[in-house]
């Protein structure tokens, strides 16, 4: 990179120089190619891409989805109460697939109406590792049938609730997190249900117990407007890997209205809602 290379180009290929995305519907494969002048200098970038229908995306998830026994869906965007009925775009993909799939082999939970305490860290604290340990056990038939629920905030915090979701998980041999791209992660709910759920890693990661997902396929589906959500779509799958998850692609993927990170107009945000709506919903 040279001196006069806008902090623009920078970000283009510090991240990637290829980035994998859904553009107005398409599947966008972008090459990036920084472009300079007759002296070296910085003068803008091109790229080349290859567009496939978003149509293939989807299908190809429903239809991997209609294979499977018992699905969990796990939807972690929001919006405030007050905006009536509106719904958050990755939730409504979620419903769109559920009502596609029968009733009795899909669960939708939206995590953002649950009350989940956020995690102690006691992955590491100052007695080292004593997350997920046999002590920290949810000691109740009805909301661990399974006995694999073991995480100290549960235990400490009686009005808890993931447990509703681990319920549901062990008895799923699918699970697809949806999340919405908030300043280029996904958003706070999904990370604090991620970092909730560290237990589960935890207990053949490091305390060398046997591994009680790994015949549960999963994925995770992001949407974001302008940036760094395939990079974080990929990070969260690279996560649900080391959690022990059998990772599916054709269930993991990020829909993203515009390559152009500097596009924060009003009506770029309106159009999007409009796109996205004729694309998956209408």
């Amino acid at each position: 990179m040279v001196d006069d290379e806008p902090a623009h180009a920078s970000r283009i290929h510090d991240e990637v120089l290829t980035s994998r995305v859904v553009i107005f519907g398409c599947l966008d494969i972008r090459e990036y190619f920084i472009v300079r002048d007759s002296f070296g200098r910085y003068d803008g970038y091109k790229f080349h891409m290859l567009n496939m229908d978003y149509n293939e995306l989807f299908q190809n998830t429903l239809k991997y989805l209609q294979t499977k026994k018992k699905v969990l869906l796990l939807t972690t965007s929001n919006r405030w109460m007050g905006e009536g009925e509106e719904m958050p775009k990755s939730t409504a993909l979620a419903y769109k697939l559920a009502n596609s799939l029968s009733a009795d082999v899909v669960k939708i939970i939206e995590v953002p109406k649950l009350k989940i305490y956020p995690c102690e860290g006691n992955v590491s604290s100052s007695k080292g590792n004593h997350c997920g340990l046999k002590a920290s056990l949810l000691q109740d038939a009805a909301k661990n049938p399974s006995g694999f629920h073991r995480c100290w905030a549960s235990l400490n915090n009686s009005d808890d609730e993931l447990w509703k979701i681990s319920k549901e998980l062990f008895v799923s041999d699918c699970v697809v997190f949806f999340g919405s791209i908030r300043w280029g992660q996904v958003g706070a709910f999904y990370q604090k249900l991620i970092e909730r759920l560290t237990w589960v890693e935890n207990r053949h990661s490091s305390l060398g117990e046997d591994n009680v997902i790994k015949n549960i396929d999963a994925g995770i589906i992001t949407v974001g407007h302008n940036w760094h959500g395939q990079q974080a779509m990929l990070i969260q799958k690279q996560t649900l890997k080391y959690y022990g998850f059998n990772v599916v692609d054709d269930l993991s993927w990020h829909w993203q209205f515009t390559a152009d990170p500097e596009d924060e107009t009003n009506e770029s945000y309106e159009k999007a809602i409009d796109v996205f709506d004729q694309q998956f919903l209408k």
